[in-house]
């Protein structure tokens, strides 16, 4: 093991020497560079160069300046004016607007050195570390391709930010990583040993990577992608290969959280992405780095579908080992049954065919889709006291099936013994030293089961509801991505968007696919259920009944 970990060191420092002073930026391919180009050209027309407290910043559409898209400008600007095949190559006034840039950085950052994120969080250390991320690249290159004025330029805010972020705290997992990658690119360009401590101090705490693949915040859209991208950073700065394993682990967990259109699961998202439709783009560095320096063919395919829409030609140049041809290409997970028992999610996938199942706490337990025909949600509810959304409490695997259950308990509550007086401040507290009488009891399952082209959806609700003549009544939402033609629903009353499917089966038609699904029932037509999570948007199809309730739902796509 410690031959393995010292050859890899030996690798990343003879690869570090062999590039540390190119005469030139590698090539880069033409749509990279002409993606670069017209960023550029945007930014060339909305940079404020009048004089003012705006000088040199963007606004944004609110006409709020936030510091992070200066820190773009310059990223973007300085890879367009070192590389030979950008128009903008060489261009004077490109220098000029990198120092406007630079300027309303530094009039934006506070005493100790840091930016406001103007929607959330001011004197910010995690936020500057996200700027500092775009600036520390521009600044790499300008060293890399000996553009002083550049690097000269961006010194002062690079510094003042370092200094900060030695000291400064955090509020989030990632924000860690944040932080530390942006010391890393700081120390590459300015040393500072203050700054190898800080990430140091970082990394002991561990990194927060289970073993289903994912980081604590289990964010599959966006602050994965963030971790991913500082865990490689930091493995290349500081040439500490070992930094890498995290990425792999991820990368590896991601190629089976992956919709056969390219979408990504994000159910589980503990972040303001979950249930964002979103793809692997952000994935792009991490993704191509490994692809070469693994030499591993799935990352290669990966990092062939993402790399026409979304390498960065300064990626490219900070690191021109990402411009080697990448190894041939391996086949990614197409047939498979996972389980994330950790994250607490099942994914089964058969081709261009694959449902998700939410093993625990989410309302949204099962999905589905094929081609573009997207199951977003199969939910229900019952009226029981204003809480009988099903929210599976647990799931386990029976006879191939996924078993999801909740119990649920309501009580009625007597007066108190002894006789206490109750008011509006202790009546809660009160409350649960009464002795409870006429308590109901529910059980609530549902049973997802693949089939041939499809699953079926059991869902059961019974209980004890001390003599309720009907039952409890029960809907069921079958929410269906927009765009489609349904048939054989009706619509539903007083409820914008939904269907109900009182018998047989409905179909839902786009693009030639179909998904035929049912069979439906309607005793009544009630579908917001006192105590249930609001309507998803699109389209809604409900089934309808009182328990006991015992109804397999057939979804088929063809």
């Amino acid at each position: 093991m410690d031959m393995t970990r010292r050859q890899a060191i030996l690798s990343l420092s003879t690869a570090a020497a062999a590039m540390a002073a190119p005469s030139s930026p590698p090539d880069a391919p033409v749509n990279v560079i002409a993606r670069t180009d017209a960023a550029v050209d945007t930014y060339l027309r909305t940079q404020i160069t009048e004089p003012g407290p705006w000088l040199g910043s963007v606004p944004d559409e609110y006409l709020q300046h936030p510091a992070g898209v200066p820190s773009g400008l310059i990223e973007l600007m300085t890879a367009a004016l070192i590389h030979p095949g950008s128009k903008h190559h060489n261009d004077n006034e490109l220098v000029n607007r990198i120092r406007l840039a630079a300027g309303y950085l530094e009039r934006s950052q506070s005493p100790e050195g840091f930016i406001d994120l103007l929607s959330t969080n001011f004197n910010s250390p995690p936020d500057t570390g996200f700027v500092v991320h775009n600036v520390g690249t521009a600044a790499a290159i300008a060293k890399l391709y000996s553009n002083d004025t550049v690097l000269g330029l961006l010194r002062p805010f690079l510094v003042k930010a370092g200094n900060g972020l030695a000291v400064g705290g955090i509020h989030t997992p990632n924000h860690r990583w944040v932080v530390s990658c942006a010391l890393a690119q700081i120390h590459d360009v300015f040393p500072n040993p203050a700054y190898l401590q800080r990430i140091n101090q970082w990394l002991a705490e561990g990194i927060d990577i289970d073993a289903d693949g994912q980081y604590t915040e289990r964010s599959t859209v966006t602050y994965n992608t963030i971790c991913d991208r500082a865990f490689t950073v930091l493995a290349a700065k500081l040439k500490r290969p070992e930094l890498l394993d995290p990425v792999r682990r991820n990368l590896r967990a991601m190629m089976y959280l992956l919709h056969p259109d390219g979408e990504v699961v994000t159910e589980v998202s503990k972040r303001q992405d979950q249930f964002v439709r979103g793809t692997m783009a952000g994935y792009w560095f991490p993704v191509q780095y490994l692809a070469i320096y693994d030499k591993d063919g799935q990352f290669s395919a990966l990092a062939s579908q993402l790399a026409p829409d979304n390498a960065r030609l300064s990626a490219l140049m900070e690191y021109p080992e990402l411009t080697a041809a990448l190894p041939p290409a391996a086949p990614l997970p197409e047939d498979y049954e996972k389980l994330f028992p950790l994250v607490g999610l099942a994914r089964i996938r058969r081709g261009p065919l694959d449902g998700t199942v939410i093993l625990a706490d989410s309302s949204r337990f099962f999905s589905a889709r094929r081609g573009p025909l997207v199951i977003n949600a199969v939910r229900f509810a019952t009226s029981f006291f204003g809480k009988g959304q099903f929210i599976p409490a647990s799931t386990a695997q029976r006879d191939g099936a996924y078993v999801a259950t909740q119990s649920l308990e309501a009580p009625y509550y007597q007066p108190l013994t002894p006789v206490q007086t109750v008011d509006y401040r202790n009546w809660a507290a009160l409350r649960e030293k009464r002795r409870q009488t006429q308590i109901c009891e529910l059980e609530q399952s549902a049973t997802v089961k693949e089939r041939p082209n499809g699953f079926a959806v059991r869902i059961q609700a019974s209980g004890n509801t001390s003599g309720a003549r009907l039952g409890v009544p029960l809907a069921v939402e079958i929410n269906l991505r927009e765009g489609g033609r349904l048939e054989g629903c009706h619509p539903a009353p007083h409820a914008e968007g939904a269907w109900m499917l009182e018998k047989g089966y409905a179909s839902y038609s786009l693009e030639g696919h179909t998904l035929r699904f049912g069979p439906g029932a309607a005793p009544h037509l009630l579908t917001q259920l006192r105590g249930a999570e609001p309507k998803l948007p699109g389209v809604g199809v409900y089934v309808t009944g009182y328990t006991p309730f015992d109804q397999t739902l057939s979804f088929e796509f063809s």
